[in-house]
């Protein structure tokens, strides 16, 4: 059976694949450590860089490639610059309308007005464009990261249960510090939370004393970005154990740390954050 595969057209088709795949792979935050400011600048980049391409390539296919790559890497544009961003319905419409006739005119410009830029014309453009890339990504690089910096309460007091199963336990999740995110750069940048964690020391009438340490959004919704120059605050909560059958109130007094097999002579929460726990 004859299928007739040119195996040229193939082997574009992968490229285009395989170009697609790695720059929705780019943009998953797992490389580089861009902003998402600079990462969604760079893929317009691309978008145009690769549109100059197609225009000023008089080669058969060749040209075809370099739209899609184009329209690939517009595609992804969009798509990242609603994830990150997170416009409202009406900005989405917008910048999907905006994009339709963006698009539509390119397209015309080709077929009907017969668009065409010189090789020499296109090189400078995408020499520029490459230079401004390099300034933005130095910066980027240059004005530091997102700082995380958490704040416990001196102390904490668990009341009693009340009820429950007979001779068990409940967990309080009661409020235990703050961990407040700083974006000292101008570009938005991605909120990567540090694990946190905690433990009990000096008690010996709980189940375990590990204890689940958490973040509490108002919205319920995991905030993804920070703004340039912003800084926000998010209230960290412990889930701790409380004995049904306890009668009294216990008060934890609060400390940073994650070697949970000290000794306290009063009952005390340690606390820690993951990239502390890689230093000990």
């Amino acid at each position: 059976m004859n299928f007739n595969i040119d195996s040229g057209k193939l082997l574009y088709a992968l490229g285009v694949v395989f170009a697609a795949a790695a720059l929705v792979y780019f943009v998953r935050d797992v490389v580089f450590g861009l902003s998402i400011t600079v990462k969604a600048v760079l893929l317009f980049v691309a978008f145009v860089v690769f549109f100059l391409g197609g225009v000023s390539v008089d080669r058969d296919v060749l040209d075809v490639v370099s739209f899609a790559l184009a329209g690939v890497a517009y595609v992804v544009f969009v798509g990242y610059v609603v994830l990150r961003y997170a416009p409202d319905e009406s900005r989405i419409f917008m910048l999907l309308a905006i994009s339709a006739g963006l698009f539509v005119t390119l397209g015309y410009l080709l077929r009907e007005r017969n668009l065409e830029i010189s090789g020499r014309t296109a090189t400078a453009v995408v020499v520029a464009l490459l230079l401004v890339s390099t300034v933005l990504v130095g910066a980027d690089a240059l004005g530091g990261d997102v700082t995380y910096d958490l704040q416990t309460e001196s102390s904490v007091t668990v009341d009693p249960a009340g009820d429950g199963p007979p001779g068990g336990y409940v967990e309080r999740q009661l409020p235990v510090g703050t961990l407040t995110a700083t974006n000292d750069f101008v570009f938005t940048r991605a909120l990567s939370f540090p694990q946190l964690r905690g433990c009990l020391v000096g008690v010996e009438d709980v189940p375990h004393n590990d204890v689940w340490v958490a973040y509490e959004f108002p919205s319920y919704e995991r905030p993804s970005t920070i703004a340039g120059g912003t800084t926000r605050s998010f209230a960290v909560e412990a889930s701790i154990p409380v004995d049904v059958n306890a009668t009294d109130s216990r008060t934890y007094a609060i400390e940073r740390g994650s070697d949970c097999t000290v000794e306290r002579a009063s009952p005390t929460l340690l606390l820690s954050v993951e990239d502390e726990s890689r230093r000990d």
